[in-house]
């Protein structure tokens, strides 16, 4: 019967054209192997010395009608990056793209709260790599992938690298990606020239930037970023932003 099963078996792959199908088979698997692991090292080798074209958030954005207003800028405020720092990440030039520590808190407070949602605890390093590869989408797939770029991201880039992205890159509402696009479009400035209380109000709307406004703060953004300038001002005094000088 095994005999007769196998023999069956190999008469179906050869009448119905198993030489192709494993052909199809191979060009699928290379291509997700490209995917994987030799593009995403291109692409970053590339765009660690040019501007970033866009991101799939991005176009995420543009066909949800919620319009696309970016522009890269090689100069944008200190003063900026100082008080994200301060914000997102304030082991950002000390972790190696995972903030354990962050995480083990997050955990703790999770235990404690169950029905709280689980604080984020992601690193400047991974949201650069979410936003440069991955759609803005939640699932354990996603947060694999977005762990294994991170990792990517960390050994292929430099830290000032990753901050210059991040700023460049982040949705800061709207439509508005990136500093440039976000200082233009909030201050009618430019990101060279944003003040330490725009900066700070930037900042401060980061975590929820299509329900707050920088440029005109409500009594939590205006306290926010109040608390964020003095955050930024601990991050140059205690030189939390070594690696970025």
């Amino acid at each position: 019967m095994a005999r007769d099963g196998l023999r069956l078996w190999r008469r179906f792959w050869r009448d119905t054209g198993g030489a192709g199908r494993k052909s199809w088979l191979w060009r699928v698997l290379g291509v997700l192997f490209f995917l994987a692991l030799p593009a995403p090292v291109l692409m970053l080798l590339v765009f660690r010395f040019v501007p970033v074209p866009g991101t799939p958030e991005m176009l995420v954005s543009f066909i949800q009608g919620k319009g696309l207003n970016y522009a890269w800028s090689d100069d944008i405020a200190p003063v900026l990056g100082r008080a994200v720092i301060g914000s997102e990440d304030q082991n950002f030039c000390r972790h190696n793209g995972f903030d354990w520590q962050g995480i083990d808190l997050a955990m703790k407070e999770h235990r404690k709260n169950p029905r709280k949602p689980l604080r984020g605890a992601s690193t400047i390093s991974q949201q650069t790599a979410r936003t440069l590869f991955l759609v803005p989408t939640r699932s354990w797939v996603r947060k694999g992938l977005e762990a294994y770029l991170t990792v990517l991201v960390e050994a292929l880039w430099p830290k000032k690298r990753i901050l210059q992205a991040y700023l460049n890159l982040v949705d800061w509402g709207h439509g508005n990606f990136g500093a440039e696009a976000a200082a233009r479009a909030y201050f009618h400035t430019s990101a060279a020239h944003l003040t330490r209380s725009q900066a700070a109000r930037l900042a401060a709307i980061l975590p929820d930037p299509s329900k707050w406004n920088a440029a005109a703060p409500g009594p939590y953004v205006t306290e926010r970023a109040r608390v964020l300038l003095g955050q930024a001002a601990v991050v140059a005094r205690d030189g939390l932003d070594a690696c970025l000088r």
